[in-house]
């Protein structure tokens, strides 16, 4: 993690359960009855109890129909409200009594203001500027179209027609919140729907921010008209010349305090405690200045966020298509409403601006509307075809005489050790050259959007290096070693790990990868210790259900040495294939044959069989399979570092011990993830854990298993645009094996 998203994560562990609780409370107003009764804190654990209790149940009932989590809180304060069970008097006097109301108002107010700060500190300000033409474009006009016709529709309305004198004041309010699109609440939408990283999520969030903007800059100026009209023009000047002095002390004097305390916090090394405090004294004194000069204490608090240092100083990387179905998705998402709009209309309620009746009106509104978008989203998004390539995109299809993409996801430094040993097996050349890009992945903490970035090197160097800058130096330093045959490119990306696998699929599928090779999700560590992460595993399944590519699961042992071919001296690098048939194991043989090139690589070929059919599949797989085994034994006889050998098995036993023999004798192990049904596949396959690396591969995964090899797991490409059969191809096989 990077040393300037340290602030921000710390920050949020003290606020996020306060903001989680109280901040919705700023709807107070559906809540409270009328008696003045005596107050107490067993009280106020009661109420809040009871709103967690409803919320997060009604959530987890409406999660059945696609509602988002600000619908189950409305409903959940409809219900302890007046509405419903304030109906009764014994329930409105014991549990919601008005003197309560003082205290709950305090802790709302608190409560909202930690909530609207922590989300400027998650939010980017600088995205406005470098969010490119197509999300300010949409963020513009997403906000003033809206803006004018619902203005004209008000105006008609007031003119033309005898409405209520309170409903005429309103219209013109209705405009500009319908006109609203708000980045907090557009970004926790993406986050429920898992799109925050995809490409429809990152323009939606870009182009919220920018309709933020815009909101904001009316609002001001309507703020300053109002002035001058009420009292004089010199009172607008003075408000203005003081927020203009309260964003001057944010500049020189809260951004600069910040970025002090993320240089002197180094990687993997706690905030201080003293940081941290400071912080929270800067929010409550810029909330009570922003009460003083007549700005609500909420927006000072956001805007102090904005100069805290969010995540990684990156920008974002959008992609130029928008198809038609697409640009309907967006439209819908742009029109969520949440915390932001329930909060504007709840200080408009106890400023008396709208009535009772128009406040319950415009909540209904604003939960029916809400209500309706996460399942059209969902009809109208299809995230399963947004990684179909149109071309074959396999090592079994690639020319000898190109260039090889390769995509390495990174997790940690201890991955790289073993990537680096795999890409100097591949045999980079002048013929054939490596075209390496190297994804960091960072679990997003600290920041609402995430983001997907190239990486450049700094001229200037740090004291203290970051993870990811130790990373990319590793594979610059493999790139320099291999100088001319392997070309690095490298990137960040930052998103949460429901959703991480769209960084990696939508950089494979945008770099016109071939392989895609990710770190399995255990590790093995000092003592023979095995560490596992169920996020991971996550991740990896679902990088392998919709990668555009083949891809294969790396498992490191942690009996890594140096890079071999980086040494002085190189040794022999081991290699075993094993071969049991299927389109899986002719993407790992195809792989093989491109090592076997690299004179320092002994490549061994264990093939399978068994009088009975050791697995299944058609005919026609059974022809290739055969095919690619005789080319692969006919150069097998003319090269010597190459060798062939058959194994008889009759049962899952015996795989197992063939398995079991070869457990020190390689220093990579490689076999195809899936194998067609059989008797043999079906008895070894009760004895894994997961299944996810296929019967061979699980096995060679488990952890009593003993070898101190590497293991790499393939699996050809299965997503393909018109390809119903894996096995069919237009053009079945372009290399020699």
């Amino acid at each position: 993690m990077s040393t300037d998203s340290k602030l921000t994560q710390e920050v949020m562990k003290v606020g996020s359960s306060t903001c989680s609780i109280f901040g919705r409370l700023n709807s107070r107003g559906i809540w409270f009855g009328d008696d003045p009764l005596d107050f107490s804190l067993p009280l106020l654990l009661l109420q809040l109890s009871l709103i967690c209790i409803f919320s997060r149940s009604l959530h987890a009932l409406f999660k059945n129909i696609d509602q988002p989590s600000v619908v189950s809180q409305i409903v959940a304060g409809v219900i302890l409200g007046p509405s419903v069970l304030g109906r009764s008097a014994a329930y409105a006097v014991k549990v919601f009594p008005p003197k309560g109301k003082i205290l709950l108002d305090t802790l709302a107010v608190f409560g909202l203001m930690l909530f609207v700060f922590l989300l400027g500190v998650k939010t980017d300000p600088t995205i406005f500027f470098k969010s490119g033409k197509r999300p300010l474009a949409i963020g513009i006009l997403g906000f003033f179209v809206p803006y004018a016709l619902a203005g004209l529709v008000a105006f008609v309305l007031n003119h033309f027609l005898s409405l209520d004198h309170d409903i005429s004041n309103v219209l013109h309010l209705v405009a500009v919140l319908q006109s609203l699109t708000s980045f907090p609440v557009i970004a926790s939408f993406l986050a429920e729907l898992k799109l925050l990283n995809s490409e429809l999520g990152r323009l939606a969030s870009c182009s919220s921010i920018v309709s933020d903007m815009c909101h904001w800059f009316i609002v001001a100026v309507r703020i300053a008209t109002r002035l001058t009209i009420a009292r004089s023009l010199r009172t607008a000047i003075g408000a203005t010349f003081s927020t203009v002095l309260l964003v001057i002390f944010f500049v020189v004097g809260i951004r600069p305090a910040a970025l002090w305390a993320i240089r002197n916090t180094p990687e993997g090394k706690p905030v201080k405690e003293i940081y941290i405090s400071v912080v929270l004294i800067a929010l409550l004194f810029c909330g009570f200045m922003g009460e003083v000069i007549g700005i609500n204490a909420f927006i000072t608090s956001f805007v102090l966020g904005l100069f805290i240092p969010d995540g990684p100083p990156l920008g974002a990387a959008l992609v130029e298509r928008m198809p038609l179905r697409d640009a309907f998705s967006l439209g819908i998402i742009m029109n969520s409403k949440g915390i932001t709009e329930l909060a504007i209309l709840v200080r408009w309620k106890e400023h008396n601006v709208i009535n009772e009746e128009c406040f319950t009106i415009l909540v209904i509104s604003l939960l029916i509307v809400t209500g309706a978008i996460t399942p059209l989203t969902n009809a109208l998004y299809d995230t399963s075809k947004r990684f179909l390539a149109y071309k074959r995109r396999t090592i079994l299809h690639h020319r000898n005489d190109e260039e090889l993409r390769i995509l390495a996801c990174i997790h940690t430094t201890d991955n790289v050790r073993a990537v680096l040993n795999l890409l100097s097996a591949s045999n980079p050349s002048k013929e054939s050259p490596i075209n390496l890009a190297v994804l960091h992945l960072i679990k997003l903490v600290g920041r609402a959007s995430p983001l997907l970035i190239a990486c450049v090197s700094r001229e200037n160097k740090s004291q203290y290096s970051t993870q990811s800058e130790q990373i990319f130096n590793a594979f610059r330093k493999f790139e320099q070693h291999y100088s001319g045959h392997v070309i690095v490119h490298c990137y960040k990306g930052i998103s949460p790990y429901a959703t991480m696998h769209n960084d990696v699929c939508s950089l494979a599928l945008e770099k016109r990868t071939t392989f895609i090779v990710i770190p399995f999700h255990k590790q093995w560590v000092i003592g023979g210790r095995v560490e596992s992460s169920n996020t991971l595993r996550h991740l990896n399944n679902n990088v392998l259900d919709k990668a555009p590519c083949s891809v294969g699961v790396l498992i490191d042992r942690g009996n890594q040495r140096k890079p071999w071919s980086i040494l002085g001296q190189p040794s022999m690098y081991r290699v075993a294939v094993l071969f049991f048939g299927g389109a899986d194991d002719r993407e790992v043989l195809a792989y093989a044959g491109r090592m076997y090139d690299d004179h320092n690589v002994l490549i061994t070929l264990l093939r399978f069989y068994s009088s009975s059919e050791i697995v299944g599949g058609t005919a026609r797989s059974k022809i290739l399979d055969t095919e690619i085994l005789s080319q692969f034994r006919l150069n097998a006889f003319r090269n010597q570092r190459v060798s062939y050998q058959e194994e008889m098995v009759m049962d899952g036993n015996g795989v197992l011990a063939v398995l079991r023999s070869m457990e020190n004798a390689y220093d990579l192990v490689m076999v195809g993830r899936r194998h067609q049904d059989s008797q043999l596949m079906s008895d070894l396959g009760k004895c894994i854990e997961h299944g996810e690396l296929g019967a061979i591969g699980d096995t060679l995964a488990a952890k009593d298993f003993r070898g101190a090899a590497s293991v790499l797991v393939v699996q050809q490409q299965t997503k393909l645009w018109g390809l119903n059969d894996p096995e069919d191809s237009t053009r079945l096989r372009r290399v020699n094996i």
